[in-house]
């Protein structure tokens, strides 16, 4: 279980990619993805994601399959057992051989479908937890506290790949055009909702932005969980009406997006270099958008990722309607600009 002694990816023919969830960590995957298929074009490549994810996958051109894995399938007391027969389907998938298998995710469950695959050797990272890195033969050392994005990159650095951070690209799926999207060009979309305590707007602070935006054309998206709707006739609502392939679509096709910290924020920054990410309590140097092209909003400041200081990301601030204001202010020079 060590991180000496690593094979070289040239003597494989493919390799599983074990990374199930989340939303925004999955996106956060795709750039070490990319990285060992670029430097080791001949292995075919296959992801085991959740079924509810693999929209996010579909069609991408550094894959050569996307097993989708039932994961609401198995709960409750019996969820293991469950696994465990479904596990020995999964062992008989085609592949080509020798595979070796990389486990992203670091947990219980998903060290163990990746052992139960039946290649070998299985590669983990050290801030795996629940035991994981007792099915792993190799474990690549990361920095605990770092971005998600540069956590990954640890295993493609680990087999000598070299990586550009300034030049990362993350390859999703292209999507579909939703019904009901205004053919326009200089649409801004929001989202402002998570499931994440204190990360959504306030109905309140909703309201005040769309208003100060008014008559630039808004597009609301989301899963607004019974929030009330803002209302406006520059407002076109989407809210709980899009596929999540077609909210990847949506979002790459936008003038800008604003989005509270959640998992579409992160789709959003990934294809689309006018976003602005607000964070409340979150610090948006470990989760904030990767893209060093996106905005954040933190308490009250609005900036690139990079050009947070560390006592600023540890303040904890709500978005006020002043802020909102400033936002949109923000957002209407961000637009003219592009």
């Amino acid at each position: 279980m060590s991180a000496s002694g690593l094979p070289s990816l040239a003597d494989f023919q493919s390799a599983l990619i074990v990374k199930p969830s989340s939303l925004g960590d999955i996106v956060h995957t795709l750039p070490a993805v990319q990285a060992i298929k670029q430097a080791y074009p001949q292995l075919h490549l296959r992801w085991l994601a959740n079924t509810e994810w693999t929209p996010l996958l579909q069609g991408s051109p550094l894959l050569e399959e996307v097993i989708a894995f039932p994961r609401k399938q198995f709960r409750g007391l019996t969820s293991f057992f469950k696994i465990r027969r479904w596990s020995h389907g999964f062992r008989s998938l085609p592949r080509e051989k020798p595979e070796i298998v990389l486990d992203f995710q670091g947990l219980f469950r998903s060290a163990y479908l990746s052992r139960s695959r039946g290649s070998r050797p299985v590669v983990g990272l050290s801030d795996s937890r629940e035991g994981a890195r007792f099915f792993h033969d190799h474990v690549i050392p990361v920095e605990a506290g770092a971005h998600a994005v540069d956590r990954y990159l640890a295993l493609p650095r680990a087999f000598g790949i070299k990586v550009d951070t300034d030049n990362l690209t993350f390859p999703l799926a292209t999507g579909s055009e939703p019904a009901g999207w205004p053919q326009r060009e200089d649409l801004i979309v929001l989202h402002p909702w998570s499931r994440g305590e204190g990360k959504s707007l306030s109905p309140e602070v909703l309201q005040a932005l769309c208003t100060a935006l008014a008559p630039l054309p808004v597009v609301l998206v989301g899963m607004s969980q019974g929030a009330p709707i803002p209302q406006g006739d520059h407002l076109v609502d989407l809210s709980n009406q899009t596929t999540l392939a077609e909210l990847i679509w949506l979002l790459r096709e936008a003038r800008c997006v604003v989005s509270v910290d959640s998992g579409p924020m992160h789709i959003a920054a990934a294809v689309n270099d006018r976003t602005l990410g607000i964070h409340t309590w979150s610090d948006p140097r470990q989760v904030g958008p990767y893209n060093p092209r996106a905005w954040v909003w933190k308490a009250g400041k609005i900036a690139h990722r990079s050009q947070f200081l560390p006592e600023e990301c540890q303040k904890i601030a709500q978005v006020t309607k002043a802020d909102a204001q400033k936002i949109a202010d923000f957002l209407r020079i961000c637009r003219e600009k592009h």
